[in-house]
């Protein structure tokens, strides 16, 4: 019987799936109509350079199929890829998947401890229902994690000593991806070894909190009380476009409630928190109250639990497509925007008629504050304003006490890095600030109150830049 148009079987034409092709020129060389030629694109996702097609001469003789080494390189249809035949099923059942909410469960009414810094923070990640801790020891932080060490085992937690802090970080990826509260303690030192998997941590968008007690540097430095990493935690920690919300508490109670805080804005955002404090008050002793209820955590949907609901769940910080990096840069610009808008704090003491605002963090906050009270006795009007947030700055409780300002005084135990910070927050404010006086001390020296006080009179009194005595810069910028 003859053959006619509608009886002719139509031979497929191949069809390149660019992601399975390694261009190695086989099908090349075994098509006769030249339908196939090199390449001239890398494919981002496999670094590879993929074969063209140009098919208006092909007959489907398929010789180029049979030439091609590699399964699904080349085909007549999408490609089956064996173990992917429910994907779409659990893709759908992930996204019908609900969180479990976290709870908050009453504490009975308790008489206030009387604690370390470090303890505090320890007992706060507690009480904010944190049962996993990974971590390296390092002065002036090894108490609070030690504590750890001991309640743990007793409420069903882990507490792994990790081999370095490298690996203590990665730990934390790993758990929080699981959607687990996890924490460490570090110092200065440890926190740098920190950043890689920190980016690592805000590119997969995962939670965890690092309690980072700063000493002095650069180098080994000593384990003196320095706020010697400012400058890593608010200008992004590790590489690449980060942010992450960084906590500078000033007392002992601050040092729980702030790390209570910190877990539940890490899972809020989806990004670590860091909280910072100097040496000092990482061991000192103060009254702490505990609050009024502690957090049993539930699990989020994003999970990567182990179970089949949450299976299709991946957390990856790695985009080789540059498309695709840079939509997720984009989004994650947007998040740190909404953290920017939200997550402002700060502590004003006596602002309301300051004509000098002395601006300090940490440690050099309560000594400053003492200042306060020495100046206003000296008919001085002198207020503190105390950032709770270094980063996001506190610009919008800043800007309102400016008017009145005839001088800033930024008090800090490092070499200008809060007021780089200050100094940012206002440029981008696009608020001109009045003269700015600083008092610095290094190395584990941390401010007095009569440099303080000396430095107000001197910007008071003077009007003009003075010279620096006993490691106290008093100049007029």
């Amino acid at each position: 019987m003859a053959t006619t148009p509608e009886t002719k079987k139509v031979r497929p034409k191949p069809v390149l799936h660019e992601d399975f092709c390694k261009g190695c020129g086989r099908c090349i060389e075994s098509c006769a109509k030249h339908c196939i030629e090199p390449g001239t694109e890398i494919d981002p996702a496999t670094g590879l350079i993929p074969i063209r097609l140009s098919l208006d001469a092909c007959n489907g003789c398929a010789l180029c199929l049979e030439a091609c080494p590699e399964p699904y390189g080349l085909d007549t249809e999408v490609p089956h890829i064996p173990g992917t035949e429910n994907l779409g099923l659990l893709q759908k059942a992930a996204a019908a998947i609900e969180s479990i909410p976290d709870e908050r469960v009453p504490l009975p009414a308790m008489r206030s401890l009387v604690v370390k810094g470090t303890y505090a923070s320890a007992i706060g990640a507690l009480l904010a229902g944190c049962r996993h801790f990974f971590g390296y020891p390092i002065t002036p932080s090894t108490d609070g994690a030690e504590l750890m060490a001991k309640m743990l085992p007793e409420l069903e937690g882990h507490f792994v000593q990790a081999v370095s802090e490298v690996a203590t970080i990665n730990h934390m990826y790993g758990t929080g991806g699981a959607g687990l509260r996890c924490m460490t303690f570090t110092s200065s030192p440890g926190f740098s070894l920190m950043l890689e998997g920190l980016s690592y941590m805000v590119g997969a968008e995962l939670p965890g909190v690092v309690v980072n007690v700063m000493r002095g540097g650069p180098g080994l430095g000593n384990i003196g009380p320095e706020q010697s990493d400012i400058k890593l935690a608010c200008r992004g920690p590790g590489h690449g476009s980060t942010r992450t919300i960084t906590l500078a508490p000033a007392t002992p109670q601050e040092m729980l409630d702030l790390t209570m805080l910190a877990f539940d804005l890490a899972f809020e955002y989806r990004n670590p928190v860091l909280v910072v404090c100097d040496g000092y008050l990482g061991q000192i002793t103060g009254r702490v109250d505990l609050p009024r209820s502690m957090v049993k955590p539930g699990l989020p949907s994003w999970a990567v639990w182990g179970d089949r609901a949450h299976r299709p769940n991946l957390h990856s910080s790695i985009l080789l497509s540059e498309p695709d990096q840079e939509a997720h840069n984009f989004r994650l610009q947007e998040k740190f925007a909404r953290m920017a808008a939200k997550e402002q704090r700060a502590d004003l003491h006596r602002t309301e008629d300051a004509e000098v605002l002395i601006v300090a963090a940490n440690t050099p906050a309560r000594t400053a504050k003492g200042a306060v009270s020495a100046l206003r006795n000296q008919g001085i009007r002198a207020g503190l304003f105390r950032p709770i947030t270094l980063w996001p700055f506190p610009v919008e409780q800043l800007l309102p006490l400016l008017p009145r300002a005839k001088a800033l005084v930024v008090v800090e135990a490092s070499a200008g890095q809060l007021e780089d910070e200050l100094r940012l927050a206002l440029s981008y404010a696009n608020v001109a600030p009045p003269p700015i006086f600083r008092v610095n001390h290094l190395g584990g020296i941390l401010p007095q109150q009569y440099e303080i006080v000396a430095c107000v009179d001197a910007a008071v009194g003077m009007g003009n830049p003075a010279t620096s005595t006993n490691g106290m810069e008093r100049t007029l910028s």
